[in-house]
């Protein structure tokens, strides 16, 4: 085992999903204040224009019309999807409900990989997915009491993201990565540019308004760069789960500066949707490990053979 890269790959982890966190926490500090598609827009300007800086500084700046390409539009439509309805649900619903909800992302990627890219899932990872989603029910609680539309959102959410993660393995090697981030950014920033107008118009922003979307400008292009270092840098198996720590973040900051605190009922939800996220992730290097064994096996048998 990488020991030293596994420990730099866990921490790149934690910090990538403390800055998620927080740049959930800042967007919806200002839902109050403006609506989605100028937070989309007023956002997306300044990332465009970071990621922008460094694809150039890095020479990663290639032809636009790579979004012609069908993986990569589905990848960009999907992303919006998934910005869109994320952001519509954190103004009306709890930081820490939105954030184990959105945990359920590996589930969702696995069943979409059987569904779509034909992998194959055993029944144990097929019960653990069923079993993830019964606590994302749990969380939201469908019912007179505990729905409402900020849950179809973040659920929805969790499919444009999925969407997304399919899609990206399908775009050509050759694309660089920092490109496709700033082709990503810039389209975000134009859908939310022209959904302005249809959510209510532009409201004016105070300095103190501007500069939290200015930070979590900054604390996204932290986060995507530093889960791309994790996995580059660690066995995925060992680090992916780490991403959970991002469950930590928002229940502190709920807490803190939303006055929100976990019912019980939502802790059990939360409890089921790592749980099974965990031993899908434990299948997973599992089932990987395995695979390798009968290809290291003949390796050994072709040396002795040539020896």
């Amino acid at each position: 085992m990488n020991t030293s890269g596994n420990a730099r790959g866990a921490l790149y982890m934690v910090i990538a999903m403390a800055a998620f966190t927080c740049n959930d926490a800042l967007v919806k500090s200002v839902t109050h204040v403006m609506n989605t598609g100028q937070i989309l827009f007023v956002r997306g300007l300044i990332t465009s224009a970071l990621v922008l800086l460094i694809a150039r500084s890095m020479g990663a700046l290639g032809s636009w019309r790579v979004v012609l390409q069908p993986a990569v539009a589905l990848r960009l439509a999907a992303e919006i999807f998934a910005s869109l309805t994320y952001i519509s649900a954190l103004g009306a619903m709890p930081l820490a409900n939105t954030s184990a909800i959105l945990q359920s992302l590996p589930l969702a990627v696995t069943l979409g990989a059987a569904l779509f890219l034909g992998e194959k899932v055993g029944w144990r990872r097929w019960l653990a997915i069923a079993a993830g989603f019964a606590g994302v029910l749990i969380v939201i609680r469908p019912g007179p009491e505990g729905f409402s539309m900020a849950a179809v959102y973040v659920v929805g959410s969790v499919v444009g993201a999925a969407a997304r993660d399919l899609s990206t393995r399908k775009i050509r090697s050759d694309v660089p990565s920092i490109f496709i981030s700033a082709v990503t950014a810039v389209a975000i920033t134009l859908f939310g540019g022209a959904l302005v107008v249809p959510m209510g118009g532009w409201q004016p922003m105070p300095p103190d308004i501007l500069a939290r979307l200015a930070a979590a400008s900054v604390l996204l292009l932290v986060a995507y760069q530093t889960i791309v270092s994790a996995m580059r840098v660690g066995e995925i198996s060992f680090i992916a789960p780490f991403r959970y720590t991002s469950l930590v973040w928002a229940i502190a900051i709920g807490f803190l500066f939303f006055a929100e605190l976990p019912d019980a009922w939502m802790t059990v939800g939360i409890a089921i949707i790592v749980t099974s996220g965990l031993y899908t992730f434990y299948r997973e290097n599992r089932r990987r490990t395995e695979a390798q064994i009968p290809v290291e096996s003949s390796a050994l048998a072709g040396e002795g053979r040539s020896a």
